[in-house]
């Protein structure tokens, strides 16, 4: 005969470790919805216009630390709304793609009312923490939303091989909402850094376009390399890096080892995008070019942070 206590125990065990289970994978959709790799890498650029903001107008970072976190969090928000939104509208198209089948637009763990109102709860939340920030840096957030969810989700990404040119706009604005939340004015540098950003997410996701050039194929969706082939999108990507190449000059007030850290990696990025036309295999270059524009974004905007912390002695 089994123990009472036993069982007891056994049970409340199994039940916690399904409870467990289930938070797991409830976090595991909230995260496909809000695509925490997105909203990683734009806070990365946005800490970066918020950093130097303060750098250049002198302004002591203890003092400002209530618009930092106001700043940051509702810049989070509002990308993932807009993310959130994103996947229910391309809900039809995910189940497609393998590295979407897995969102619960798809695999109807969370409704799509639900999906729905929770985009736009979160997006509503975004706006309003930007507002105790400057009325700048929350126009700049309300039109990097609209260029995410309705230039690029609802119009252009169907329609136009221009979607990711489109698209980009919402993925520069990150570091001038930063700016603006300390300096609305929006310093030269500040353009600078929508600049990069805008040009570099073009051969980012035409590199990836690349590898998923099929199944962008089977969806529907008219990609670059689905439309005119890889040649092109070879020499679109090379174009693009190559607008990169006189932007480190326009930093050089961050210092001497920054901006010549800043130019070779920018030369390095157009050496390799021009061995494309020189190796056999397309997706193997795509892949590294992929690869090194994540680390260019990573070495470039900690970089600009890194140049201008203050003395320690």
């Amino acid at each position: 005969m089994n123990n009472p206590e036993t069982v007891d125990t056994t049970s409340r065990v199994m039940n916690a470790s399904a409870k467990d289970q289930d938070v797991r994978s409830l976090w595991a959709d909230i995260s496909s919805l809000i695509k925490t790799g997105i909203i990683y890498s734009n806070l990365m650029t946005a800490f970066a216009g918020f950093w130097l903001a303060l750098y250049f107008a002198d302004a002591p970072f203890l003092a400002n630390w209530p618009a930092f976190v106001l700043s940051m969090a509702g810049t989070a928000f509002i990308i993932a709304g807009g993310c959130i939104i994103n996947n229910y509208y391309d809900r039809d198209i995910d189940q497609i793609m393998s590295r979407t089948k897995q969102r619960p637009t798809v695999t109807g763990t969370m409704s799509l009312q639900t999906i729905l109102v929770m985009g736009i709860i979160v997006s509503i939340i975004g706006v309003i923490l930007l507002s105790f920030t400057t009325w700048t840096a929350t126009a700049i957030g309300i039109f990097g939303w609209f260029a995410y969810v309705v230039l690029y989700t609802m119009w252009s990404k169907r329609r136009y091989t221009l979607n990711t040119a489109i698209g980009s706009l919402s993925g520069a604005v990150p570091p001038l909402i930063g700016w603006a939340a300390i300096d609305p004015n929006l310093h030269f540098v500040a353009w600078v850094l929508f600049l990069i950003m805008f040009i570099w997410q073009t051969p980012h996701f035409l590199a990836l376009a690349m590898k998923k050039t099929d199944e962008y194929g089977k969806a529907g969706i008219p990609m670059l390399p689905v439309v005119h082939g890889f040649n092109m999108t070879k020499r679109q990507i090379i174009i693009y890096v190559a607008c990169l190449l006189p932007l480190p000059f326009y930093l050089a007030s961050l210092g001497t080892i920054f901006t010549t850290i800043a130019i070779i990696i920018t030369v390095g990025w157009f050496v390799l995008g021009v061995a494309g036309f020189f190796m056999k295999n397309d997706l193997k270059w795509a892949s590294l070019m992929f690869v090194y524009s994540l680390n260019y974004l990573t070495i470039m905007f900690v970089g600009m942070v890194v140049a201008t912390l203050p003395p320690l002695f």
